[in-house]
């Protein structure tokens, strides 16, 4: 079953074309990896599929229902059954790591003895238990990124967008976790859209890597 499709999409802001008539599906349980340069329209896409902006024209669906097309969005991003883990991951600093992951649990109407649970749990899953109550300034940059993580997988998304969430991360700490981003996939069965400029993580972290040139999908 194709979790996304995009069907003949374009995006332009204002002269510069970021995608021309892109067309992609992605199934059950595969993590792509987009590859290419700045500029490419690999995050573009990124925003389409996550419901930030519309298609100027195309159609992008998720789980077999049209969520924007030609110029409008459809289903909200609150709706979408999407997780997102951003480049600066975007951690709320006054709130603990606890509250971070429970945030969008209560947004989504789960009550407190279930969301406790939903929380240890993903917090056993990814090794941060300890640090429930602990602020993200108190955290390295490893732990930061799984917390992360666990705020988005928490929601059991349909798809997991990862918006080049290890490019600041030195080089030992960045392998390190593209086998754990690897391990949790492999553990809860997700599906994972991934956008990077580095070929070595594409290659370690992806099952199929689609490459970017722009704005079209470069099959040379």
């Amino acid at each position: 079953m194709k979790i996304v499709e995009l069907d003949s999409v374009s995006k332009s802001y204002g002269n510069e074309r970021a995608l021309d008539k892109i067309s992609l599906g992605i199934e059950q349980g595969e993590r792509i990896v987009i590859l290419g340069p700045s500029g490419c329209g690999k995050t573009t896409i990124m925003r389409l599929v996550a419901g930030f902006i519309p298609p100027d024209s195309g159609i992008v669906s998720i789980a077999g229902k049209i969520v924007s097309r030609d110029g409008k969005i459809i289903v909200p991003p609150r709706k979408r059954g999407v997780g997102m883990v951003f480049q600066d991951l975007a951690l709320w600093p006054h709130m603990s790591v606890k509250a971070n992951i429970e945030f969008g649990l209560k947004a989504k109407g789960f009550g407190k003895p279930e969301r406790q649970k939903m929380i240890r749990d993903m917090l056993e899953l990814v090794g941060m238990l300890e640090y429930m109550d602990r602020k993200p300034a108190e955290l390295s940059g490893g732990q930061q990124q799984r917390i992360a993580l666990a705020r988005a997988l928490v929601l059991e998304p349909k798809v997991l967008l990862m918006d080049e969430p290890l490019s600041s991360l030195d080089l030992d700490l960045n392998i390190r976790l593209r086998k754990e981003i690897i391990r949790l996939h492999d553990k809860l069965g997700f599906t994972m859209l991934y956008v990077t400029h580095d070929r070595d993580e594409a290659t370690d972290i992806a099952t199929r890597i689609i490459t970017m040139k722009q704005g079209r999908i470069d099959l040379s």
